[in-house]
């Protein structure tokens, strides 16, 4: 068949190298210059099947409650007159009952370990260079009763077969050193080993090299203005997607099989045919650091859970990321924010890096209100998803990308996962 993937960050990629190993003819439609250039281009860079525990919990309401009009808090909920953002705000606080916790977090694991296996066999394959460290994920508290109340959670996930171990502090420094100059601050922490961390863009940008030497058309510089389809019931399909190219033409393309794989920007192209997903971008922040002082730099890739950030180890550069904002589609920097990262990381790490020089980033996460991504069909017959994978699109990236492969070829995955549709 012939296969349009609207999308080409780490999903859309992902999904376009997978079709194209099963035989398809595969077109890419990016806006962008190039692959992995907004949500996948500076994000945290973990592979981290142990961050699981989504973002709607029992504990996240009043949180969001005491963070509302902190600038720099590390969830921040803006209210604005936009009935999208309340109905997702609403979907959010259902989800933060044990239940629904536990219920997503099986979900997110089942689909993220089967991701790692996939990256490890991708990796393999390709060859791909993407400053990779496969040391394990280190995740650290500095609150007892957020330690505490993260051990059911880490019970639950090695019951699902993810070796997060509850550790003290004691040994969270034994594992990296680079974190004593916060020894007093540190209560506890959890390891998995089997945790990964890499940057997504350079990985990206390998694949989609090695997809396009396999055939794959990447058209870049081409928006994608609407989906077009005919029938209705079970005879309704997509007929071809409108786009406009790097030269301003509009142009109609066709394909036997279309794969949505936009991220935030999912939800408006589908809502006209009457595919109402429930994403709403989330902000996420960045800051990249030149290592100056090696030894002083962590070498394990690190969770901050009182901060909400992650730091990875890339080389000679250091990647922090983390909180999230709730305000629509802007992407424009909040000063505040951005200093709030530089200062946690200096706080942890002084010695480090080149604080005098961070290179700021900021991208729209596609949070579905339980963290748990759509992957499977739609109403109608030929029109695909692959989105809504929130703040674990690297995470989950390879195997939501083998796994729309098998559904577009007509097979059920093998892993245990709701799959829309199906």
């Amino acid at each position: 068949m012939k296969v349009i993937v609207l999308g080409s960050g780490i999903i859309g990629t992902s999904s376009a190298w997978f079709l194209q190993k099963e035989g398809h003819d595969v077109c890419v439609i990016e806006r962008q210059p190039g692959v992995a250039q907004e949500t996948s281009f500076a994000n945290g860079c973990q592979i981290s099947v142990s961050h699981a525990e989504p973002w709607a919990n029992p504990s996240a309401p009043l949180k969001v409650l005491k963070w509302l009009g902190q600038d720099d808090a590390p969830l921040l909920f803006r209210p604005r007159a936009e009935l999208l953002q309340w109905r997702w705000g609403l979907s959010f606080l259902r989800e933060c009952t044990q239940k629904r916790t536990d219920e997503n977090i099986r979900q997110i694991v089942s689909i993220a370990e089967y991701s790692r296996q996939t990256l490890q066999a991708l990796r393999a394959e390709t060859g791909i260079d993407y400053d990779s460290l496969s040391k394990g994920i280190l995740h650290f508290y500095t609150d007892q009763k957020e330690f505490e109340n993260s051990l059911p959670a880490a019970r639950l996930m090695r019951e699902l077969g993810c070796p997060r171990m509850s550790i003290d502090a004691e040994e969270v420094l034994r594992r990296e050193p680079a974190l004593a100059g916060i020894r007093d601050q540190i209560v506890g922490g959890d390891y998995t080993e089997t945790d990964e961390s890499g940057d997504v863009y350079k990985f990206t940008a390998g694949l989609a090299q090695k997809a396009a030497a396999a055939g794959v058309d990447f058209q870049f510089n081409t928006t994608v203005t609407r989906l077009l389809s005919e029938g209705s019931g079970a005879t309704a399909k997509i007929t071809g997607v409108e786009v406009i190219d790097g030269t301003g033409r509009h142009r109609v393309l066709r394909a036997d099989a279309f794969v949505m794989a936009m991220g935030s920007f999912s939800q408006a192209l589908l809502k006209p045919l009457g595919v109402n997903l429930m994403i709403y971008p989330g902000k996420g922040y960045s800051a990249t650091y030149h290592v100056t002082n090696p030894e002083q730099a962590p070498t394990i890739s690190l969770t901050d859970d009182g901060h909400k950030l992650v730091v990875s180890r890339l080389g000679d550069r250091l990647r922090v990321a983390g909180t999230c904002e709730i305000n629509g589609y802007t992407r424009e920097l909040n000063t505040a924010r951005c200093a709030a990262i530089t200062r946690r990381t200096r706080e942890l790490f002084p010695h480090a890096c080149d604080y005098g020089n961070p290179v700021y980033w900021t991208g729209l996460r596609p949070l579905t209100p339980s963290n748990v991504p759509y992957i499977g069909k739609t109403k109608y017959s030929n029109l695909y998803l692959n989105t809504g994978h929130g703040t674990l699109g690297w995470t989950m990236g390879a195997g939501s990308g083998k796994a729309i492969a098998e559904i577009v070829s007509g097979r059920r995955p093998t892993l245990d996962f709701a799959f829309t549709g199906m």
